[in-house]
């Protein structure tokens, strides 16, 4: 899976049209946020590195699927913001918003910010 594809607008470009949408939304969301995060392949999907150079742990990643659209900002992000996540599926490390629905726009970037701050503490 992690090679599959060569870069993010290839993996994007390979989407269907409605995941495609929201990935784009989602990307736009992640860059709002955090300008210069660096785009990157990570385990096969796209990913944000919110520090210069950051590693898997300092990325936030993003995916498309049959029913939904995964967000990956890091299990703690996922445990701090559980009340706001309620309505959705949620797993370590993971959120899925589905396809059908409109993106919680400020919940995402809220988490981004928040996954940005605590990568920033930690340094």
């Amino acid at each position: 899976m992690s090679g599959k594809y060569k870069n993010v607008e290839e993996y994007l470009n390979d989407q269907p049209e409605h995941a495609r949408a929201l990935l784009l939304e989602m990307k736009s969301l992640i860059l709002e946020v955090v300008p210069e995060a660096e785009e990157v392949m990570n385990y096969g999907v796209p990913a944000y590195a919110l520090v210069e150079g950051g590693k898997a742990e300092q990325q936030v990643m993003i995916a498309g699927f049959k029913k939904h659209v995964g967000l990956y900002p890091h299990p703690e992000t996922i445990e701090h913001f559980a009340k706001e996540l309620k309505g959705y599926k949620t797993s370590t490390g993971t959120v899925q918003f589905p396809l059908d629905k409109p993106l919680p726009a400020k919940l995402i970037k809220d988490m981004v910010a928040y996954r940005r701050d605590m990568i920033s503490e930690e340094r």
